[in-house]
């Protein structure tokens, strides 16, 4: 069975929660097996919220962990203060292990190797893949990284323009310096999802009013659906392969610059990442995701 660490930024936007529920729904019907948890961009009810909302899907027992300093990105959605009224075991950010501290711990712990979604910023993967020995482990987290881990899946970049412009790399300070260290660093295959693969198909507009997905899609003011830059991410990372998934790829290295956060790409058959291209209608990946969100 296939194995997922995820990483999210659980943030303002309300597309997390549309690839969560296809997540969970993956995890709770025995098609993969979820590890961990880490949210990389933190706010008051971050915690609480995302313990809430994995009460409401079913989900118990799957570690949950945060950059407790990953303060500087903003915002104040509704849904997470609606949500933390269904936590049950955490009250607070600090109740939780650090992200970087977690993703050491289940990878020194697992057998076999391990797949990453990250949907959110990359400061904790940057993070983790500088981490030094310690009680968990006595490796590098690169060396962790490499060892246990088999592919990274990751919405990020805009890669249908050079020096492409995308939230997730270029967001502050603290997301473009860790998308220059992380791609740099990162010694295992990387597929990315851009920006313009997601923007213009809608998801989410057929769920039940009293559906608590949809109750975050309104708090969002998205009554009719979202832009699907997650769910289109994660549909393809729990396919597990780009051309049965719909994708044509371009194969090389990626590059973000520390300064802008703009992201570039050298075309190279031998290189570590890829980025997709649509190759079917917009209707099949909504049809997909919207028949994954059903209860």
């Amino acid at each position: 069975m296939r194995t997922f660490i995820l990483g999210t930024d659980w943030w303002t936007d309300c597309d997390d929660a549309v690839a969560l529920r296809m997540l969970f729904k993956a995890h709770n019907e025995n098609k993969i097996k979820l590890l961990g948890i880490g949210i990389n961009a933190c706010m008051e009810y971050s915690v609480t919220s995302m313990e809430g909302f994995m009460n409401l899907e079913g989900i118990c027992d799957i570690p949950l962990s945060i950059d407790i300093n990953a303060t500087d990105f903003g915002g104040r959605p509704p849904y997470q203060e609606r949500l933390s009224k269904y936590a049950e075991k955490y009250t607070s950010n600090s109740d939780v292990e650090d992200a970087v501290e977690m993703y050491r711990r289940i990878l020194s712990e697992i057998e076999g190797k391990t797949e990453i979604i990250e949907i959110g910023y990359p400061q904790v993967l940057a993070n983790l893949l500088e981490s030094k020995p310690d009680d968990i482990s006595d490796k590098l987290g690169y060396e962790l990284v490499k060892e246990k881990v088999s592919k990274i899946w990751m919405m990020a970049g805009k890669w249908d323009e050079d020096k492409g412009l995308e939230n997730n790399f270029r967001r502050n300070p603290r997301s473009r310096e860790a998308s220059h260290r992380f791609l740099k660093a990162c010694p295992v295959p990387i597929t990315f999802l851009g920006w313009e693969v997601g923007y213009d198909v809608i998801t989410g507009g057929k769920l039940s009013k009293d559906d608590h997905l949809y109750q975050v899609l309104s708090d969002h003011k998205s009554y009719e659906g979202r832009m699907s830059w997650d769910p289109m991410l994660m549909l393809l990372a729990l396919i597990g392969d780009e051309e049965k998934a719909g994708y044509d790829t371009v194969t090389g290295t990626a590059y973000v610059d520390i300064d802008t956060g703009a992201n570039s790409f050298i075309v190279d058959p031998s290189g570590l990442h890829k980025y997709v291209i649509k190759k079917r209608e917009n209707d099949y990946y909504k049809t997909e995701i919207d028949s994954l969100l059903e209860r």
